[in-house]
């Protein structure tokens, strides 16, 4: 049962709870309400890779067009842009388990809508948008409700790291799960079976965590569509959690070029599936090895250190692409440069310190929007710039440029840091004549 006994970071400590001075991912498990949102996250990731995979063969399969099945998959990333910023108030309006059970019910009603058998293709497209607007809501508000469960300090920062290392670890695993289940089942089939991990998530967020009041209640006439758009322009007015949400977007906006690009370029070099296999699955491998490095072996103080570094020099690697090397150099290139990106742990630490409570909510869910839209447009640009140069020196160019833009923002996040014990508020001296909207 939980207690009433506070810890430092303001919240009740459960009874398996690890006190906050506890190192390593392993005190993170301990807490018992992030076991079950750690479940939750791994059913709802097996939903979302199956079904993706499954929606795209069914659309091919009822339409034999090539463009219409490869839209399904662009159809997850557009409306990111959308959800995330003019839904973002839900993340803060609403208390938290309220807002995560709603996402995945939503989620599971419209996967349950495409398994009809009557659903138009236009339909199932539709459908497909609803799934990806309602992501990033129900991403930032547990991005957010992370810190009222782990605290502020380093348990939420191994906490985000688990995450994402599940993240990352699906785009190994999950498709090839997927195919395996599409030898078996139909379409169709995958498809009920997403609906099912969808409903249990939703089972374990409402068993598993504890139901906590709404950051933001909805004043006099307050309106959803306001406090989403007030809040993206709090957050992007501050002079500091701007320049940290574009670290954050702007190094995988360029490394996701040679993933976007990995077919051409095995082309190009002329190796078959099994490198290509190889090269798409470099990256998330060093991602993967680095970030659990840097959370089991580095205490939070070299986490930090390593932020800007990482971050400048992170798309540098690609630039190897120049030489138009072969399997081997260019997979050690992809493992570095998904290295780099373990400096997101140390990032992490910064950003919830930056963001006020109020705005936690929407700043995590902007924060998801922008990512993935970002990614997206890296995608479409990469694929644009390879109609023109060859692919080799289409993947360079992102290493080199991406390391130019990063230069200034690494600058400006450092002219920004607070004083030690200081944290920052919703308004700094550069922003004083900013209103609350």
């Amino acid at each position: 049962m939980p207690t009433d006994t506070p810890n430092p970071a303001g919240r009740p400590l459960d009874a398996t709870d690890t006190p906050p001075t506890s190192r390593g991912y392993r005190a993170v498990f301990a807490v018992r309400e992030f076991r079950a949102v750690f479940a939750a996250h791994l059913l709802s990731l097996l939903g979302v890779v199956v079904s993706e995979l499954a929606l795209t063969v069914l659309v091919y399969d009822l339409t034999d067009s090539p463009l219409l099945s490869a839209l399904t998959f662009a159809l997850g990333l557009l409306p990111y842009l959308v959800g995330g910023t003019l839904l973002a108030g839900v993340a803060d309006r609403y208390p938290a388990r309220r807002v995560l059970v709603t996402c995945d019910l939503v989620c599971a009603g419209c996967v349950a809508v495409m398994v009809l058998p009557g659903t138009p293709v236009a339909g199932l497209l539709v459908l497909r948008c609803l799934v990806a607007a309602v992501s990033p809501v129900f991403t930032g508000t547990r991005t957010a409700a992370l810190a009222d469960i782990l605290g502020e300090g380093d348990l939420y920062v191994l906490g985000r790291s688990l995450l994402r290392i599940v993240s990352q670890s699906a785009l190994l695993a999950g498709f090839g799960v997927g195919g395996l289940l599409l030898a078996v089942v139909s379409p169709r089939g995958a498809i009920t079976i997403t609906v099912v991990t969808f409903l249990c998530s939703a089972a374990l967020l409402r068993l598993g965590t504890r139901d906590r009041p709404a950051r933001l209640g909805a004043g006099p006439g307050g309106s959803l569509l306001r406090e989403s758009l007030s809040g993206a322009r709090l957050i992007l007015g501050h002079r500091r959690i701007r320049a940290l949400l574009l670290l954050f977007w702007l190094p995988p906006a360029f490394v996701v070029a040679p993933e976007a690009l990995a077919a051409p370029y095995a082309a190009e070099i002329g190796v078959g599936s099994a490198a290509l296999g190889l090269l798409m699955c470099a990256m998330p491998i060093g991602h993967i090895a680095a970030e659990l490095y840097a959370g089991a072996a580095l205490g939070p103080r070299i986490r930090s250190l390593i932020v800007l570094p990482f971050a400048a020099a992170g798309t540098l690697p690609l630039a190897l692409y120049g030489l138009r090397p072969g399997v081997v150099l260019t997979a050690v290139a992809l493992v570095l440069a998904g290295a780099a990106s373990a400096y997101v742990i140390g990032l992490d630490q910064w950003f919830v310190d930056a963001v006020p409570d109020e705005l936690r909510g929407r700043a995590m869910t902007l924060l998801t929007a922008g990512l993935m839209t970002l990614q997206g447009v890296g995608m479409a640009l990469a694929g644009l710039a390879a109609e023109f140069f060859p692919v080799h020196l289409v993947v360079a160019g992102a290493g080199v440029l991406g390391t130019l833009c990063l230069l200034p923002l690494v600058a400006e996040v450092r002219r920004t840091t607070p004083a030690p014990g200081i944290r920052t508020e919703v308004r700094d001296g550069a922003d004083q004549h900013m209103t609350s909207g």
